[in-house]
């Protein structure tokens, strides 16, 4: 019975182990857990977590997903959609589509305070005087 529990236990991976063949460090683990991203994983008698090899799949998709820049409602949506077999691939499509024109706008903001920011430090002349334009814009609108 013993030899069974071992087999059984050794199939599956403590939070550590778990992190680095993840990816996904352990706080984040426990955080994504909590949160309801990633359900509970079973636990040992003495509380230790079991992470299976599925367990670690899920993981590494949540990890590529935040990569990408998906929020975790995105990313919970996301983990819906791959684990229901009859969905389309419209809708996963469509999610994916709008991600990109919330980054083309999160990049046209970039661009336009990187744009301002070199404007700024072009008429800032850097040197012991107290006049400063960036100073001066920051205060004014």
């Amino acid at each position: 019975m013993k030899k069974d529990m071992n087999h059984f236990l050794s199939n599956f991976l403590n939070i550590g182990e778990a992190a680095k063949a993840s990816g996904v460090n352990a706080k984040l683990i426990r955080h994504y857990e909590s949160i309801g991203v990633v359900p509970k994983v079973n636990r040992t008698d003495s509380g230790y977590r079991l992470y299976s090899k599925n367990d670690i799949h899920l993981l590494t998709f949540v990890r590529r997903a935040r990569n990408l820049g998906f929020s975790m409602k995105e990313i919970k949506r996301l983990i819906s959609l791959w684990r229901n077999r009859s969905r389309t691939s419209a809708e996963v499509k469509a999610m994916a589509k709008s991600h990109i024109s919330a980054l083309d706008q999160k990049i046209k903001e970039l661009e336009e305070m990187r744009d301002t920011l070199l404007h700024l430090t072009k008429n800032c002349h850097g040197d012991n005087r107290p006049e400063c334009p960036i100073l001066e814009n920051l205060a004014h609108e």
